[in-house]
This record gives C-alpha cells, structure tokens and sequence, in this order.
C-alpha cells in the first residue's frame, strides 16, 4: 500500500512539473514573438519616418525653389518700373558717408575756441560706428511712403488756380473769402484723384495744405448729390488730436459759408449730451478723435452713418503711434464697404501698411517731397551749450525776444507746466499746451497764442504735428526730439505758407552732438549757431532761491527733474541721447535745484513704444 501511494504521488509530481514546463515554453513563445513584433513595428516607423524626412525635405526644395523664382520677378518688375528709383537708391550710401564727413567737418571748423575743438575731434573717434548706425537705423524704421509720380515741380504753389477747379461756385466763393487763389502741390496732384472717385494714400511735408486737399473735394461730393440733414454723416474725418480736430473743424466751418450742408465736430474732453443733440440734427461733415467716435457708434442711436459717402484718416501714423488701432480697427468694420477712402501718412509703418490694406481700394499714390526735408526758407542752426547753462540760455534768448512769436519744445508735461510757472514768475508771460492739461484750458492756450501777434508757446510734441499756427517767428527745441521725422514736424510749425519765414534751433549737450549726423542723412541743412557764452544773463543763484523759498515751485521741480530723466531714458537713439552720459548734479541746476532728488535710473520700462505726449 505505501508503494501504490507512492507511485501515485511521484505520478501527479510528474503531471505538475511537465505542465509548468508546458506553461513556460508557451511563455517563452509568446515572450520571442512579442520581441519579434516590437522589432517588425520599430523597422515599419523608422522607415515612415525616412520616408517622411525625404518628402519633407523634397517639399522645403521646392519652397524654396518657388521662393527665388518669387524674388527673380519681383526683381525684374522693380527694374522696369522704377530704373530711375534704382539709380538714387544706389548712390544713397555714398552720399551719406560723404554727409557724415562733411558733418563732423562742420563740427569742427564752425566752433572758436580750442577747448570746443578738441570736444568735437572726439567724434572722429566714432564717425565709423555713427555710419553703420544710422543706415542700421534708418532702414529698421519707418520707410518714407513712395509715389509712382515724379515730382518734377520744386516750387510750393502749383500753377492751378481754385477757379480753374471742377468744382461748385459756393465752395469757389467761400474760397474767395478766405484768399485763397492757388493751389499748393499736393492739392493739385489730390483734387482731381478724389473728384473722380479714387481711393487715395497720400504723403506731404508738413504745412503743404493737406487739409484743404480733402476738404474741397469731400464738401463738393455732398454739394453735388444734395445731401441732406437727415441723411446723417456723409463724410467723417478721424484726426488724432483735439486741437488737430478743432483746426480742421474751423476751415471746414469758413469753406461751407454758402453750402447748406452741416458740419460738426466730436473730441474728447467735450460734453457727450451736447454731442447726442447734434446727431439728433444730423452731421453731414463730421470731423472727430478716434475714441470719442467710437464712443457715439456703439451708443448713440441717433447717429447715422449708414449712408457715409467718404471716408479721411489724417495723420494715419500718429493715429497708429499713439494707440488707436484697435479704435480704427472697429471704427472701420462698422463702416459700410461702398465708400471713398482718403488716407494721409507722413511715414509707413507695418502698422500703417495693414491700415492700408483694411481701408484703401487700389488706391493711387500721391507723395510731394523735395530733395530738403524742411523748407528752404527755414533757417536752422544748433547751440551747443552746456550741462548746467540751458535754461540761462533759453532765458537769455526769450527775453531778448519778447517781440516775437516763439514756440519752445519740451518732452515731458511736468518740464512744461514747470517752466510754464517758474517764466510766469519771473515776468515772461507764457503759454502752455501739453496732454495732462484740460482741454478747455489747451483751447484757449491755442487760441490765444494763435491770435496773438507775438507770444510764447511752451509745449510737448501735442503740438509738433499739423497745428497751422500764423507768424511764428523761431522754434527752440529745448528737449531734443526723438529722431529725425520728429524734428521736421516740430520745426513745420514755422515757415507755414508761401511768403512767411522762420528759424529753428535746437539745444545740444556735448555728448548728444551725434544726433546732427542723422539730421545730416535726411539732407537738413543745419549749422551752429554762435553765441557768446559772456552775454548770457547769469540768474542761476536767484532761480535756486525762488525755487527752495516756494513750495510750490520746488514740488513741480522736483517732479519735472524726475520726468525729465524718465523721458531720456526713453529715447530710441540710445548711441545719441544716453542716460547716463548726463551729469545729475550739473542737469538739476536748471530747474533751480542745489541738490538733485534721488531717481531711480535702473527703471524696468517699455522702451519700445514712447507714448506721445
């Protein structure tokens, strides 16, 4: 019996073992097929992927097969276009070398004494660096907007007169009354284009007569068809500014004199109850700021614009520069497409390019430029003054001038508003315009400087573009501009007109001569203007004492000091106007400090885009 349970057992022990052995096999079968597989599967990707990489790499060929042959056209068409563009364009680095040499050749000779000499033979130093710079610079910026015309006339005046013009005799009698018998050039090559429906993308020097180049012809169209009151607003012109607004506003007001059509302006600072009421009349000519127009589409129903004939943009780049595109963006989705579009732009950005493409129907290029940026009749000139003297020479020169009719430019509101007292103070009356300034209050300043025979202007660059101010006799640009298209605008408020002229100076530190070189590469005929250095009036010590003595004043130097420094740190020009290249001690003493307030130079700001003041 103990053998048979033995067998037995041995037996099942047996079973057991052979089918864990069966089990194990099958393990390893599956085991090897799996690994198997795995290999099959990694052999397939990696041979998609080869064949992946070879199509991708076929397909980045071609694209760049197409992409040369792209540019082999667009080459040979820009040849038989433009052969003459070409040829300038060839001969622009040669001659802005030879304008670099013979700048700092001027730097040299024009000064008199041996200290100044051997300041101003530093910059030989970097004369290399100033040119790769510049033309770094300038090709990087903003690219001046090109006609398909040829501007074949020098002369401001066209030969046209207002007579001549296809245009109804009210228009040509309320042109009459305001003596205006030619037409400048832009309003030559723009009158006609408009008149027969056209789309237009215009650029002019600044006080070439833009405003009536859109004015005549848009008021004509409503004359012409009848446009009545309760037909809404016919034709809508967007401005950037509210002293730009009001100027358009008032030679639209003189043009309709005899032309029942109605006009009306829309700005920011103004009451809106006011403004509803005159939808309720209907505006036919409707000039406004962007984001106040804005306001009165999304919520005033009694604003009609449905049946909007024309449309302007003014100072298209500035309107971009200081904010509104999203505002133009809107404004122009809600406009209805059948329309007539105008658009005047003194530069173009990529930012104005897309405005272009969002407003204009192939529209026809007008530009009027001459080989000077500025006008001829301008005489410019810089003073290089030092550190610690430029509010002495400001003094000096405004009060010795006090017969004449001056606008002074700074870069911040609170330098201003500042100096806007501290004159005021010391008996040299003063007026002051600048954005943190009510604007019942900048509309007067305006009105009254702009009536007043002779006066003073203190002012940030709210008033450097297309403000038509009459007879104003020289422009001081205290704070330097930006760069250079900054400066053509802010001595375009000078030399307005055929028969008027002006000057123009500008206030230079040692260090910031650097910037006459990219004046230099816009060909703006700019020479040192001497002065002697011992006829400045010297009340440094009694400015210091009126300052520390009034709380008042001393609070606003303070702060004026502070947004003085914050403002140069924000200029573009950064091998020109450095921060850190000014002396504090000896910059505070022209706000009338003994000790400079501490200020944080170190400040994390977007030096990108410089709002506009």
């Amino acid at each position: 019996m103990a053998c048979l349970e033995y067998k037995i057992k041995r037996k099942q022990k047996n079973k057991k073992n052979k089918k864990k052995s069966i089990l194990k096999e099958k393990k390893n079968k599956i085991f090897q097929n799996n690994e198997n597989n795995t290999k099959e599967i990694k052999k397939v990707k990696d041979e998609k992927m080869k064949i992946f990489e070879i199509k991708k790499n076929k397909n980045n060929l071609n694209k760049v097969k197409k992409e040369i042959k792209k540019k082999k056209l667009k080459k040979k068409k820009e040849k038989k276009i433009n052969i003459e563009l070409e040829n300038t364009n060839n001969t622009n680095s040669e001659k802005c070398s030879n304008i670099i040499e013979n700048s700092l050749n001027d730097l040299k000779g024009k000064s008199n004494d041996t200290k100044k000499d051997s300041k101003i033979n530093s910059l030989n130093e970097l004369k290399n660096d100033s040119e790769t710079s510049i033309e770094k610079f300038e090709n990087e910026k903003k690219i001046e907007v090109k006609s398909h015309e040829e501007n074949t006339q020098e002369t401001f005046y066209s030969e046209v007169k207002f007579e001549d013009l296809d245009i109804c005799d009210a228009l040509k009698k309320g042109l009459k009354d305001l003596n205006f018998v030619k037409l400048t050039e832009i309003q030559a090559k723009c009158i006609p284009h408009f008149l027969n429906g056209k789309d237009i993308l215009g650029a002019a020097k600044t006080g070439s007569g833009k405003t009536l180049a859109f004015l005549i012809p848009s008021i004509h169209i409503l004359y012409n068809i009848k446009f009545l009151p309760k037909n809404g607003t016919g034709v809508l012109i967007i401005s950037p500014t509210r002293e730009l607004c009001l100027q358009i506003y008032q030679v639209c007001k003189d043009l309709c004199k005899y032309i029942p059509q109605t006009n009306g302006i829309i700005i920011g600072g103004m009451s809106r109850n006011e403004e509803k009421k005159k939808f309720v009349h209907g505006i036919n000519i409707l000039i406004a700021t962007p984001g106040r127009l804005l306001d009165h589409m999304q919520n005033t129903k009694e604003f009609v614009y449905k049946n909007l004939i024309c449309l302007i943009i003014d100072e298209a780049d500035r309107l971009l520069q200081i904010g509104f595109e999203e505002e133009i963006n809107l404004i122009i989705k809600r406009l209805p497409k059948k329309r007539q579009t105008a658009l005047f732009s003194a530069t173009q950005t990529t930012k104005v390019e897309s405005l272009i493409r969002l407003s204009l129907q192939k529209p026809i290029f007008i530009e009027v430029t001459t080989k000077i940026a500025t006008v001829e009749r301008l005489q410019q000139g810089y003073a290089l003054v030092e550190e610690d003297k430029r509010f002495l020479l400001l003094f000096t020169f405004l009060k010795r001038n006090l017969s004449k009719k001056i606008m002074v430019f700074f870069n911040n509101c609170m330098s201003v508003q500042f100096y806007n007292d501290l004159l005021n103070y010391i008996d040299i009356p003063t007026y002051c315009i600048h954005g943190k300034k009510k604007q019942n209050k900048r509309l007067k300043s305006f009105h009254d400087f702009s009536s007043a025979q002779s006066g003073i202007l203190l002012c940030t660059n709210v008033a450097a573009r297309g403000l038509d101010i009459p007879n104003v006799n020289y422009i001081i640009q205290y704070d330097p501009p930006d760069d250079s298209k900054e400066y053509i605008h802010r001595v375009g408020r000078t030399c307005r007109g055929n028969n008027s002229n002006g000057s123009a100076i500008i206030f230079l530190m040692e260090h910031e001569l650097k910037f006459l070189n990219y004046l230099k590469f816009y060909n703006i005929p700019i020479n040192q203007f001497a002065y002697d250095t011992n006829k400045i009036i010297n009340i440094q010590s009694h400015i210091q004492s009126i300052v520390t003595k009034n709380f008042h004043l001393h609070k606003m130097a303070r702060e004026a000091f502070k947004a003085y420094l914050n403002s140069y740190i924000t200029y573009a020009l950064k091998d020109v106007f450095d921060v850190n290249n000014l002396n504090l001690l000896l910059a505070s003493k022209n706000f009338g400090l003994e000790v400079p307030p501490k200020v944080d130079l170190n400040l994390k700001l977007n030096i990108k885009k410089k709002k506009f003041k």
